[in-house]
């Protein structure tokens, strides 16, 4: 008997994609999808073992007019329609998610106010598996925050289903406990002139690995994807997207930035765009950059742009990561400005337009107010620990920008 082995994919397009997790190999570490990725501290996730027998709560009170929250069993025809699991971990959350959470927005509904779902862990002692379903009707606009809070050991899966014509704002707030291990994919699926601007925001987890995905239906979709996230002391936060354009005429806008401090602090972010030989006309660009607060923290970095047309509206890519700026940070304090009040509005000031992106003002005070939080804690280690050791207190200075595999060098914007 002969055994073919088949040659390994050449472009995003050839993944594997597939709902039964026999499909996918064991994850070593080795591939390029996992390289960055610190296995043994999923707890289980990759393997799905032991079994899954924990859980998260949604509570969803209060919704606006026009939406609707429920739980449905798995017979629901649209579960699975939008999202194939591109790896082994999303496979597992498809098969072993008991039950599905089915948020819509009725067609040609226009909430006044935005709908709050918040998802909270319940432990992270055993494997939870989730799954959600946001289904927007036709020429419907609406707001949906996804908020995530608790302590949990979590692998979930998210499809939206944007109707043609339809506007959705989605944003989804990690915010775990220090503990909290996720492996997360949103799949988006837009219908003809039809937008949607997803805001990804990232701030707690001792693991959190995110990864979002577009589809195009028809012509007109516009896609905006942001991200804001701020790893501490021993994070690791990784966000991967992939915007396939494969029919003509539509949009994307990725843009992603994050803030590091404290040691082995790593966030990960991989950029994939799409644009196959049917999808002329796209316009799309993709950005990532990055802001080194101390020593120790590690950013990688990796936007990649697939073309297989000529015929394309724009199409380019950039990524940067670099020290805390200390020109910034002189010209505040030379006005009076102290130094810690300095620094916290140059962070404030990266995030600034990223934030904004939020339309829930409750929301965009909460985050400004736990970035806040944590530049104090920082200060507050770096300053024990120089009394402890008779040091001055390590404020950002030292860190040379890095991009990966080029110490020293950043990436500057190519189009």
């Amino acid at each position: 008997m002969t055994i073919q082995a088949s040659a390994p994919p050449k472009t995003k397009s050839q993944a594997l994609r597939s709902h039964d997790v026999a499909d996918f190999p064991a994850i070593t570490g080795l591939e390029e999808e996992w390289r960055f990725t610190p296995l043994k501290r999923l707890r289980g996730l990759a393997t799905g073992t032991p079994a899954a027998t924990g859980s998260v709560t949604h509570r969803y009170a209060d919704l606006p007019a026009g939406v609707t929250a429920r739980r449905v069993d798995r017979s629901d025809p649209r579960i699975g329609s939008v999202l194939t699991p591109f790896d082994r971990i999303s496979a597992l959350a498809y098969g072993l998610a008991a039950d599905a959470l089915l948020v819509e927005v009725a067609p040609e509904a226009t909430p006044a106010q935005a709908a709050v779902v918040r998802v909270s862990g319940d432990g992270t002692d055993a494997i939870a598996y989730g799954h959600t379903l946001v289904d927007v009707g036709r020429f419907a606009e609406a707001t949906l925050v996804l908020e995530q809070v608790g302590a949990t050991t979590l692998a979930d899966n998210v499809e939206v289903i944007v109707g043609d014509g339809a506007a959705l704002t989605l944003v989804t707030v990690a915010d775990w406990a220090s503990d909290a291990v996720q492996a997360q994919h949103v799949k988006f699926r837009i219908g003809r002139d039809a937008r949607v601007v997803h805001v990804q925001v990232t701030l707690g987890g001792d693991l959190v690995r995110q990864f979002t995905s577009v589809e195009y239906t028809a012509r007109g979709g516009d896609a905006e994807l942001f991200g804001l996230y701020f790893a501490d002391a021993g994070q690791h936060l990784e966000h991967r997207q992939l915007v396939d354009h494969t029919v003509p005429d539509c949009r994307s806008n990725v843009g992603y930035r994050g803030a590091l401090q404290g040691a082995s602090a790593h966030t990960v972010w991989v950029g994939d765009v799409l644009i196959r030989a049917e999808a002329t006309g796209t316009d799309t660009y993709e950005i990532n950059r990055n802001l080194l607060l101390t020593d120790g923290a590690r950013a990688d970095s990796v936007p990649n742009l697939e073309i297989e047309t000529g015929e394309v509206a724009g199409a380019g890519h950039a990524s940067a990561t670099g020290r805390f700026d200390d020109e910034q940070l002189f010209y505040l304090m030379a006005r009076g400005i102290p130094e810690a009040e300095a620094r916290k509005l140059v962070v404030r000031g990266f995030f600034a337009e990223l934030v904004n992106k939020i339309p829930v003002a409750e929301l965009r005070d909460r985050l400004g107010d736990a970035i806040e939080q944590r530049l104090v804690r920082a200060e507050a280690v770096a300053e024990a620990g120089a009394e402890t050791t008779g040091a001055p207190a390590v404020t950002g200075a030292g860190v040379t920008p890095t991009v990966p595999g080029q110490p020293g060098v950043v990436a500057e914007e190519i189009r």
